[in-house]
């Protein structure tokens, strides 16, 4: 039976989770269908710009992302900093590019007064968008929602096209966040469906890539900010030029027509990670076969299972992938 949301997601452990999205009745998300031939190319933008609009919104980085033909995967970081340091004319205004709100947000982000009487159901509403504008569960609705209606009216039908719950896996340290994202970026080359990480279209990885060519980091992604993290606010502790690298030789050594290796350059973050080159080999070709629940060393996960008072410590056994290094 599946866990409720609430025990997956904790703040206080991590604000990192791997989220998947897969569609039902063997409906297409993306590219072309076999069975008729048809084309949904055209549904990666819809997926991609959405995605990209609620990152403005949302109180919610996203770290890496890869729309497949009937699934996509998300890394993100819930950023409660942002959420808690928001004003509430912020929230209100955050909120309502989403959704209409109420009579009286609307009132109160025009600046109109509100009565005494009506403030206490104010505060409520601002303080409920707060919690929503930096929970996971309402990013992924806002994402899968709008999709689904489009796809429903293009397809003339009803019904779900999502399947009714999105996986949730929380990443509990730095290795569980950069094998996962290293495995989501992927994606396109282990189906087959580019030859290398720049030709990944409608992927973190080539928005990444893109921008590294002009000496920049796309600004709708959690920037990786290396040695500078001590004037860095938020971001990913290592350098940018590694990372790429090392997925390209990942990407290598996963194609058939190619021998690749990892450099000493790139087992940098290896070596960082105290993960060995076969295990990263392992993990970045088999993540979702080897991990079913949350990923982390056996402590992190000790630790993340006390807290949510789990019984057992699922998956324990596959910890062993990020601790043999």
């Amino acid at each position: 039976m599946p866990r409720p949301r609430r025990t997956q997601i904790s703040i206080e452990d991590t604000p990192w989770y791997h989220t998947v999205s897969r569609c039902v009745r063997k409906a297409w998300l993306t590219g072309v269908d076999p069975n008729t031939g048809q084309s949904y190319e055209h549904r990666r933008d819809w997926v991609e710009s959405q995605l990209l609009k609620l990152a403005d919104i949302f109180a919610i980085d996203i770290a890496a992302y890869v729309v497949m033909s009937n699934h996509l995967h998300l890394v993100l970081r819930i950023d409660i900093e942002l959420a808690n340091s928001w004003t509430d004319r912020e929230v209100v205004e955050q909120w309502h590019q989403l959704f209409k709100g109420t009579e009286l947000t609307q009132r109160f982000a025009k600046g109109e007064l509100v009565e005494e009487l009506n403030l206490s159901q104010l505060r409520h509403s601002i303080a409920d968008y707060r919690s929503r504008l930096s929970d996971i569960s309402w990013f992924m609705r806002c994402l899968n929602e709008p999709i689904a209606r489009m796809a429903n009216k293009e397809d003339k039908c009803t019904g779900r096209f999502w399947e009714g719950r999105f996986k949730s896996q929380a990443l509990l340290d730095e290795a569980a966040v950069l094998t996962c994202m290293a495995y989501v970026d992927l994606n396109p080359i282990r189906a087959k469906m580019a030859q290398t990480p720049d030709k990944s279209d409608y992927t973190s990885i080539q928005a990444r890539i893109k921008a590294a060519l002009i000496g920049e980091q796309p600004q709708s992604l959690v920037p990786f900010i290396g040695g500078e993290r001590f004037n860095q606010p938020k971001g990913i502790n290592f350098s940018l030029q590694d990372y790429l690298q090392l997925v390209d030789e990942m990407g290598r050594i996963l194609r058939e027509d190619k021998r690749g290796s990892i450099s000493v350059s790139s087992s940098k973050i290896l070596k960082t990670l105290n993960i060995s080159t076969g295990n990263w080999i392992k993990l970045t070709s088999e993540f979702g076969k080897i991990f079913h629940g949350p990923v982390g060393t056996t402590q992190e996960l000790t630790n993340y299972c006390e807290h949510l008072q789990k019984r057992r410590r699922h998956f324990a056994k596959c910890c062993r992938y990020l601790e043999d290094g």
